[in-house]
C-alpha cells in the first residue's frame, strides 16, 4: 500500500507539471483538441499514449543514469556534443516559459484581484523562492494539494455540463479544419509539455530510483492527464461555438456557474501558474548548479529576476510569441527521444545508507545550503 501511495505521489507531480495554467484556463484544450470537433477525443487518446510512454521513459532513464539534471539525460540520448546543445536550447525555452508563467500570475492579480501587475510579480517571486528552499519535497507537497483540487473542479464542471441539453456535442460536432492539422495537434501538445516537464521528471526519476514505482506513476499520471483533457474537452464542446470568444474559456464557464465558482477558478489558475513556475525554476537551478557550482539560492534569485524583467513585456505578447516557436522545437525533441531504446530494467541498486531508503524522495541540496562535490 505504501508503494502505491508513492506511485500516486509521482503521478500527481507528473500531472501537476504537465497540466498547468494552460489547461486551467481552457486555452490549450481549445487550441489543440476542442476546435477539431469530433476528432477531439481521438486526439486526446493519442496524446495520452505519448504521455505514458515518454513520461515513463524519461523517469526510468533518469533513475538508471542517476541524472543530476536534464542535461545528463540529453547527453546520454543525443551524445555529448548534441546533448549539450539540446540542453542549451532547453535552458532558453524553460526560461521563456517561466517568464510567461510569472507574467500570467501578474495578470491574475491585476484582472481579478484589483491589485497591480507588479505586485503580482513580486508576491509570486517571493513565494516561489521561499518554497524552493525545501527542494523536491516542496514540489511534491504543493502538487499533492493543487492537483486534487484541479481534478475536483474539473469533475464539477463535467457534472454541470452533463445536465445541459448540449452535453452530447463533444461527440457529434464536426470541424472544417484540415485533418492534417488535427492529427499534428496531439504530437505538438505532447512534445511541448513533455519537453518542458523533463526539468522536473529527470530529478524526480533519479531521486525515486524504483523502476516499478516509476512505471506505475507514469501510467497513473498519463491516464490522469488524458482524463482531465477529455473532461475539459467535454465541458468546452458543450458550449461551442460561443465559448470560443473568451480568451480564458474556463473563466467563461466559471462565471455562468456563480460567483463562488469564479473565485475558486481564479485561485486554481493562479496555483497552476505557481506550481509550473516552481517546478521549472527548480529544474533550471539544478541544471545551472551542475555547470557553475554556484550557490543554488543565488541561482534561483537570478532566474527569478530574469523572469521578472522579461515579464514586463506582458502575458499576452510573451505567450503569442514564444509558445509557437517552442512547440516546433519540442517536436524535434520528441522525435529524437522516441528513437532511443530505453532499457526495460534498472541495474541493482547499492545497499541503502542508514539515512535513505529505496523509493523515497531524496532531494538534491536545498536551495538555502551551498553545495560542493563530495559532500
Amino acid at each position: 500500500m505504501k508503494q502505491w501511495a508513492k506511485s500516486v505521489q509521482v503521478a500527481l507531480v507528473f500531472i501537476g507539471t504537465v497540466v498547468g495554467a494552460g489547461f486551467a484556463s481552457g486555452r490549450e484544450v481549445m487550441q489543440f483538441f476542442t476546435r477539431f470537433g469530433h476528432w477531439g477525443p481521438y486526439l486526446i487518446i493519442v496524446s495520452t499514449l505519448f504521455f505514458v510512454w515518454i513520461g515513463a521513459k524519461v523517469m526510468l532513464l533518469s533513475a538508471e543514469l542517476k541524472a543530476k539534471s536534464y542535461e545528463d539525460l540529453n547527453k546520454y540520448l543525443f551524445g555529448e556534443k548534441t546533448g549539450r546543445w539540446v540542453s542549451h536550447i532547453m535552458l532558453v525555452v524553460l526560461l521563456g516559459v517561466n517568464a510567461v508563467m510569472l507574467a500570467g500570475a501578474g495578470s491574475v492579480f491585476s484582472e481579478h484581484l484589483n491589485l497591480s501587475y507588479q505586485t503580482g510579480l513580486i508576491v509570486t517571486m517571493f513565494a516561489c523562492f521561499m518554497l524552493l528552499r525545501k527542494g523536491m519535497n516542496a514540489i511534491l507537497t504543493i502538487n499533492t494539494f493543487v492537483v486534487p483540487l484541479m481534478i475536483g473542479f474539473t469533475a464539477f464542471l463535467v457534472f454541470e455540463t452533463l445536465k445541459t441539453p448540449n452535453s452530447g456535442h463533444w461527440l457529434m460536432r464536426s470541424s472544417e479544419l484540415s485533418p492534417w492539422a488535427a492529427w499534428l495537434s496531439p504530437f505538438l501538445y505532447a512534445a511541448f509539455n513533455l519537453s518542458m516537464s523533463q526539468a522536473v521528471l529527470v530529478p524526480l526519476g533519479a531521486s525515486i530510483g524504483d523502476a516499478k514505482l516509476l512505471r506505475r506513476g507514469a501510467w497513473i499520471g498519463g491516464i490522469g492527464i488524458g482524463a482531465l483533457l477529455l473532461a475539459g474537452h467535454l465541458a468546452l464542446s458543450a458550449r461551442m461555438p460561443g465559448i470560443a470568444q473568451f480568451d480564458i474559456p474556463m473563466g467563461g464557464i466559471a462565471r455562468e456557474l456563480g460567483a463562488w465558482i469564479h473565485w475558486v477558478y481564479v485561485f486554481l489558475i493562479f496555483m497552476e501558474i505557481f506550481t509550473t513556475l516552481v517546478a521549472d525554476i527548480y529544474g533550471l537551478t539544478l541544471q545551472l548548479h551542475e555547470r557553475t557550482k554556484a550557490s543554488p539560492w543565488m541561482l534561483t534569485m537570478i532566474l527569478l529576476l530574469l523572469c521578472f524583467l522579461a515579464g514586463q513585456l506582458g502575458f499576452g505578447p510573451l505567450l503569442s510569441t514564444l509558445y509557437p516557436m517552442f512547440g516546433l522545437l519540442s517536436l524535434g525533441w520528441l522525435f529524437l527521444i522516441s528513437r532511443d531504446r530505453a532499457r526495460t530494467a534498472l541495474p541493482p541498486k547499492p545497499p541503502s545508507s542508514p539515512t535513505s531508503t529505496s523509493g523515497t524522495l531524496e532531494s538534491p541540496p536545498r536551495l538555502s545550503e551551498p553545495h560542493t562535490d563530495g559532500t
